[in-house]
C-alpha cells in the first residue's frame, strides 16, 4: 500500500512517519510545505526509506501530483498554534479548510481507499465535568479550533454527499520529540534549559489531557486500518493535568528553580478544561502504553540531546 502523509515533516506527522517505517512496510510519500514548524531534518534518519515532495495542500496542482498512485492519505498538514490564529485567522482558514478541500477533491478523483483527517479535541470546546465522546456537538473557541472544526465538517459532508472513504481522529494535547517550541511543553523545556522565564497564562489552572505523540500515532494507525468509514475516533491519553502542574514537573526534571515561572495575562478565549472519552477506539484494540511521567522525561531528554534543532 502506498500512503501519502501530508505534513509529514511537522511534529506529529514526522512521529507518524517514524512509526510507520519502524513497524510496517507501506510505501511512504511525505508531502510538506516546510513552514517554520516543520523541518526535513526530522526525517534525516529515514530519508532513504521515503519519498519526499515539497508542496502546499492549498495548491491544487501540488496536491494532484502528490496524491497520484497513492492508496491512502493521512492529513496532518495544518496551522495549529492558537496564539498565531488569534493574530491572523485567515491563514488558518486557508490551510486547514481550503487545503483539506483540495485533498478531498483529489481523494474522490483518484479513488483513494482511505483518507484520515487528523483533528483535535479543541473542536469540542471546554467541558467542566465528564469527557467528550464522538457524539458531542463541536463548539470551538479559537480561530484555530474553528478552522479545524470547519475541516471536520467538510470531511463529514464529503462522506454524506460523495461517499468519500474518510475518517477523523481527534486527539488530546500531544507532546514528545520534534515539537516546535511554541506549545507549552517544548517551550517551557527549552526556556528552562536556557534559564529563561516560563510564561504561564492566567492562574495556571487550565486543564489538558496529555498524550505522548508515539501513543497517538499508534491510535491513528488503528483508526485508519480498523475504523469504520465516516466515523470519528477520539484519542485521549488519560493524563489530565493543569498547566502549573506541568510547569513544576518540567522544572523538577531539569532541576531548575520555580522562580523562572512568570504568570502572564490569560489568552483570549482560553478553554478551561479538555477531556476525551476514547472508548470507541479502545474497542478497536488501542490503549496508550506510556506513563505520562516517563514520557515527559523522555521528551526532556530528547530536547537536551538535540538543542541545535531549536535553539
Amino acid at each position: 500500500m502506498k500512503m501519502l502523509i501530508t505534513g509529514g515533516a511537522g511534529f506529529i506527522g514526522c512521529n507518524f512517519v517514524h512509526h510507520m517505517i519502524e513497524n510496517y512496510d507501506h510505501e511512504i510519500v511525505v508531502f510538506d510545505k516546510l513552514t517554520y514548524a516543520a523541518n526535513s531534518e526530522y526525517l534525516s534518519d529515514v530519508k532513504d526509506k521515503i519519498e519526499f515532495i515539497k508542496g502546499d495542500i492549498t495548491n491544487a496542482e501540488d496536491v494532484k501530483k502528490a496524491l497520484k498512485d497513492c492508496d491512502m492519505v493521512v492529513n496532518f498538514a495544518a496551522e495549529t498554534h492558537v496564539d498565531r490564529s488569534i493574530e491572523d485567522p485567515g491563514v488558518f482558514v486557508k490551510t486547514d479548510v481550503i487545503g483539506t478541500c483540495n485533498l478531498l477533491d483529489y481523494v474522490r478523483k483518484y479513488d483513494i481507499e482511505r483518507y484520515l483527517q487528523i483533528s483535535t479535541d479543541e473542536v469540542y470546546g471546554s467541558i467542566e465535568n465528564g469527557s467528550f465522546t464522538e457524539e458531542n456537538c463541536i463548539d470551538p473557541s479559537s480561530p484555530y479550533s474553528a478552522s479545524k472544526a470547519g475541516a471536520d465538517v467538510l470531511v463529514k459532508a464529503y462522506y454524506k454527499t460523495y461517499q468519500a472513504p474518510v475518517l477523523i481522529t481527534r486527539s488530546s494535547n500531544n507532546f514528545g520529540p520534534y515539537q516546535y517550541p511554541e506549545k507549552l511543553i517544548p517551550l517551557f523545556i527549552t526556556n528552562a534549559m536556557q534559564d529563561k522565564t516560563l510564561p504561564v497564562y492566567g492562574d495556571g489552572q487550565n486543564i489538558r489531557d496529555w498524550i505522548y505523540a508515539p501513543d497517538n500515532c499508534r491510535g491513528i494507525y488503528t483508526a485508519l486500518m480498523k475504523g469504520k468509514l465516516g466515523e470519528v475516533y477520539n484519542i485521549g491519553g488519560g493524563n489530565e493535568k493543569n498547566n502549573l502542574e506541568i510547569t513544576h514537573m518540567i522544572l523538577d526534571i531539569l532541576k531548575k528553580p520555580k522562580s523562572l515561572i512568570k504568570f502572564v495575562d490569560d489568552r483570549l478565549g482560553h478553554d478551561r478544561r479538555y477531556s476525551l472519552d476514547s472508548t470507541k477506539l479502545n474497542k478497536l484494540g488501542w490503549k496508550p502504553k506510556w506513563k505520562f511521567e516517563d514520557a515527559l522525561r523522555e521528551t526532556v531528554q530528547w530536547y537536551q540531546e538535540n538543542p541545535s534543532l531549536f535553539m
